[in-house]
């Protein structure tokens, strides 16, 4: 039987450039606690041409939990801008909220 992480894994190897599968496999590793390589993914997903923005939110979760608050700010600050020109006005809500909440 494959675990969850080994599934998302093997549809990753088929279709490397989809980002929800990569941000799944991301918050599996997180939940692993493989912190270094679910943030290395999820800052990619932010680097994409299309930045996606619940994995900058998720990234800076994850750096506010493990107490990295400076570079939380900055990806939190990076989605929000990142939230702010695809008009996604509920996620820079949110994140604006979050990061409030870091300072």
């Amino acid at each position: 039987m494959t675990s969850r992480r080994e599934r998302l894994e093997a549809m990753l190897a088929a279709e490397p450039q989809d980002q929800f599968l990569r941000y799944s496999l991301a918050l599996e590793l997180d939940e692993e606690g493989e912190h270094e390589r679910s943030l290395e993914l999820l800052r990619g997903l932010g680097a994409d041409a299309t930045p996606y923005v619940p994995a900058l939110f998720m990234a800076g979760q994850q750096l506010a939990r493990l107490a990295r608050i400076d570079e939380a700010r900055q990806v939190l600050a990076q989605g929000i801008a990142a939230a702010r020109r695809q008009g996604n006005a509920h996620a820079e809500r949110e994140m604006t909220e979050f990061l409030a909440g870091l300072m």
